[in-house]
């Protein structure tokens, strides 16, 4: 603490001559102090009591004291600059870029460059003559499938046509019951086409996950639910296909018989999917084999 002043008793004149001095002496430490540090810090002291003649100067460190204490905390330790040291001589490791894969073009086979010398590009030809370069073109050892691949005009055209000679593909046709679901849900699956009863429906659900990956699971759209099933497996098996465009993109592609079948057999499943659809909802079709290059044929 400070200075404690100090009453004393019987001598007045005594006492003012101590007042006198302690307030000479206050006041030359005022002024020392001002012209030492420029300003004073004030301090408030809480819950002391001072007596009289008590006099707190400064509590804490003084202004100068804190910034020099700042400044010697921000430079670094010795073991700070050893290890910055040691970083810096360290070399940079630069990850190694991954080679960029090279792009290799499909190589054709002799069989399908002199396929494709027989067709002229960008003409589009009457079905007639578009069979008669197909059957031109060296035949792979199996019976290829004909295919047709419709460009139309907007995304999810669909519907159901049947093929007056059938695709040449011998359908596996089951109607859903109590022991076909069973059978499922042990992973056996023996058909082509489900065909279901507006009742039974609530039981395929459970075998849903089995069924829709793999396009089994029946539908409206495609005619496989029916409260008459054995009406629309009849149908199925004399040629009854379902069509409809890509998710992502307004193509259609299906499946109008064998190689195996004659000319006229094959133009008159490929004139029937072509009426169905509509001449004014196409915009190119594209006729081949499963192993041909492709022909444009004429709507």
């Amino acid at each position: 603490m400070g200075k404690v002043k100090v009453k004393i008793v019987g001598d007045e004149q005594q006492e003012q001559e101590a007042l006198a001095e302690q307030k000479q002496k206050r006041e030359q430490r005022e002024k020392s102090r001002e012209a030492g540090s420029g300003s004073a810090r004030k301090a408030s002291v809480k819950g002391v009591n001072l007596g009289g003649g008590e006099r707190i100067n400064s509590v804490g460190a003084s202004e100068e004291e804190i910034l020099a204490q700042m400044e010697a905390e921000s430079k670094p330790s010795e073991d700070e600059l050893k290890v910055e040291a040691t970083e810096s001589d360290e070399p940079m490791v630069h990850k190694e870029k991954k080679p960029r894969r090279k792009v290799v073009a499909r190589a054709r086979s002799e069989r399908h460059t002199q396929n494709t010398g027989m067709v002229a590009a960008k003409t589009a030809y009457p079905i007639a003559n578009g069979l008669e370069i197909l059957r031109k073109f060296k035949k792979s050892k199996f019976d290829e499938t004909v295919e047709l691949h419709i460009n139309v005009k907007e995304k999810g055209t669909s519907g159901q046509v049947s093929l007056p000679h059938g695709t040449g593909k011998q359908l596996r046709i089951k109607i859903a019951d109590d022991a076909a679901i069973e059978q499922i849900e042990k992973g056996k699956i023996d058909f082509d086409v489900l065909v279901a009863t507006p009742d039974i429906m609530p039981k395929l659900a459970r075998v849903a996950r089995v069924l829709g990956p793999r396009g089994l699971m029946p539908n409206p759209k495609n005619g496989t639910i029916s409260p008459k099933p054995e009406e629309v497996v009849e149908k199925l098996s004399k040629g009854q296909v379902s069509y409809k465009t890509e998710a992502a993109a307004p193509i259609i592609h299906m499946s109008v018989g064998k190689l195996s079948f004659d000319d006229q057999k094959l133009a008159e499943n490929i004139s029937a999917v072509l009426g169905n659809i509509g001449a004014s909802k196409i915009n190119n079709i594209t006729l081949k084999s499963t192993m041909s290059p492709a022909i444009l044929i004429q709507a």
